[in-house]
């Protein structure tokens, strides 16, 4: 079951944490902080860093964002809970 006997992988010996999967699977797990082994991946085209960092930092900004915004309104319905 070792992925790196596949087909797909048989003409090019690519590292595990250089292939698209794992990355994508840790842009989701860790966000921003898996931004080095996009940069570091010698396949990637030097636009597409620069595009999905872009993208990265955005989302991420936004999620941050909307996590402070939903924290401030939980604050205030347990003020409001307390005050009955």
């Amino acid at each position: 079951m070792d992925a790196s006997n596949h087909p797909c992988f048989a003409d090019k010996k690519i590292q595990w944490y250089f292939r698209k999967s794992f990355i994508i699977v840790a842009v989701f797990c860790v966000g921003p902080l898996a931004l080095p082994l996009i940069w570091l991946r010698p396949q990637t085209t030097p636009t597409w860093k620069i595009g999905l960092t872009i993208g990265i930092l955005v989302l991420s900004w936004i999620l941050l964002q909307t996590t402070m915004e939903s924290i401030r309104t939980l604050k205030e319905y347990y003020k409001l809970i307390d005050g009955l």
